[in-house]
């Protein structure tokens, strides 16, 4: 299997970096949790051991700074405050996302603990999903729970995407769930308060299968939210679009093309939401689909039209496509993780990739991420990056996983969006979080990485594997 192509011969052959343009934009700062300017960073370890519970998990919190995230705190159903008890196979950190939550200003936590149950027995699975309050002095304040599955079948949370879906002014939780039968999106309304109802509204269902990803976006352009997900089951897969109107639900896109991953940005610059698809697949019962070449992985970016919803062309992309870093191999599960950021400012955005089981060399599943910019023709291009890449700490080994989740914020707080980039299997799956910064000018600051033991932390598996976004 071929090497990915380092820093170096990807500049040899013509690929850079994203160019900077005139225009500037303010970058978002939704997951400051103690207000001090600097993103944060979640990561959610599920199956990480808390008092001695194997897999009941916990979620480890790397603070921002002017040299990016080093000191860290572990958040788990066993902090004061946090509801819940630490048990055996929770899962807390199945999935996290951040938003504020309560409109004070500071970004707050929310966890899925997706093997919660809510009984005595130990199997049934009913899920639930908390919020942890951010605050000046950083999650002080405690949390509520603000989800429970309504089955011992449930699994509430394993997917989670946050917006304000039903245009109340309110942010909302949409959150996967599933059944005996099949899964669904749920959607736990805001707002978050004490006594606030903890049961969830379907959103739409899946027959014999359920939601793979979530991503929130303003895909027709009223200024509101919508969702998309991406699901497979055995009878029917596909991606969809749903708009909340009059109270009720509607598909407003839909394609029977599914994916592993999805994230939405502007990657054309036309002002209009786009959405990637990553690791896309065909439905079976489907006459066509939009990437035929698929080896190592492709990701579909669907691009909005003005007045519609995802009314543009679709272009595909692997590592097979011109100027994108890496070869196209079997497996290499390209697109599997996405991520979006506006990573030089010029009111373009960048799709993050990550590539977890690339090769690298002879050294299978050693991992590597991309940087990626839409060309003209609306193909991404761009340069891969890997632990044996110039300028990135570590050496690439089999089984690292690194890039096996990728997210983005300011974490530096120089306002230029960062990289951060997962690789659970690192170190014999303790796992590490590596950070990639961006700059428009200069030389960038240096990528840095942390790992359990540079944080101290105790019963750490697959750190990294769980990014919020």
């Amino acid at each position: 299997m071929a090497a990915i192509a380092t820093v170096t011969g990807l500049a040899a052959a013509g690929l850079t970096l994203p160019l900077a343009g005139s225009a500037m934009a303010a970058p978002t700062t939704r997951a400051d949790f103690n207000g001090d300017g600097y993103d944060d960073v979640v990561v959610g370890m599920p199956k990480a051991t808390v008092d001695g519970k194997a897999k009941a998990g916990y979620v480890n919190v790397l603070w921002g700074s002017a040299n990016g995230p080093a000191k860290s705190t572990v958040v788990s159903q066993s902090t004061a405050g946090v509801p819940g008890t630490s048990e055996a196979g929770d899962l807390f950190g199945t999935a996290v996302a951040v938003a504020d939550l309560n409109g004070d200003g500071y970004g707050d936590l929310a966890v899925s603990a997706s093997g919660e149950s809510l009984t005595s027995s130990t199997t049934e699975h009913h899920g639930t999903v908390t919020v942890v309050w951010g605050s000046a002095s950083g999650f002080i304040k405690g949390g509520l729970t603000a989800a429970k599955g309504d089955s011992g079948f449930s699994r509430l949370g394993g997917k989670m995407a946050t917006g304000d879906f039903d245009h109340d002014g309110d942010q909302d939780l949409a959150l996967s769930a599933s059944g005996e039968e099949g899964g669904s999106t749920r959607m736990r309304p805001g707002p978050f308060t004490a006594g606030s109802p903890t049961s969830t509204q379907l959103i739409d269902g899946y027959a014999f299968g359920g939601a793979r990803a979530l991503a929130a976006g303003d895909f027709d352009g009223n200024g509101t939210d919508d969702l998309a997900v991406t699901f497979k089951g055995m009878e029917s897969s596909g991606t969809r679009v749903y708009s909340r109107t009059s109270g009720a639900w509607s598909t407003t896109w839909s394609t029977s093309d599914y994916g592993s991953a999805i994230a939405t940005g502007d990657f054309d610059g036309d002002h209009t939401a786009d959405l990637a698809i990553g690791l896309v697949q065909p439905n079976p019962e489907a006459d066509g689909t939009f990437c035929t070449d698929r080896l190592g992985g492709a990701i579909a970016v669907v691009y909005g039209k003005e007045g519609t919803t995802l009314g543009g062309n679709v272009a595909c992309t692997t590592q097979s496509s011109p100027y994108v870093g890496g070869t196209a191999e079997a497996e290499d599960d390209f697109g599997a993780s996405l991520s979006v950021a506006n990573l030089d400012r010029d009111n373009v955005d960048e799709l993050i990739v990550g590539v977890g089981h690339e090769a690298v060399g002879s050294k299978t599943n050693a991992g590597s991420y991309l940087w990626l910019a839409a060309s003209h023709t609306g193909v991404m291009t761009g340069p891969a990056f890997s632990q044996d890449s110039a300028g990135v700490p570590g050496t690439a080994e089999a089984g690292d996983l690194f890039g096996a989740a990728v997210s983005a914020g300011d974490y530096n707080g120089d306002n230029y969006p960062d990289i951060a980039i997962g690789a659970p299997g690192e170190n014999s799956k303790s796992g590490g979080v590596w950070f990639h910064p961006s700059r428009e000018e200069g030389t960038p600051p240096p990528i840095t990485s942390v790992t359990p033991g540079s944080l101290g932390l105790n019963g750490a598996v697959e750190h990294g594997g769980v990014l919020g976004r």
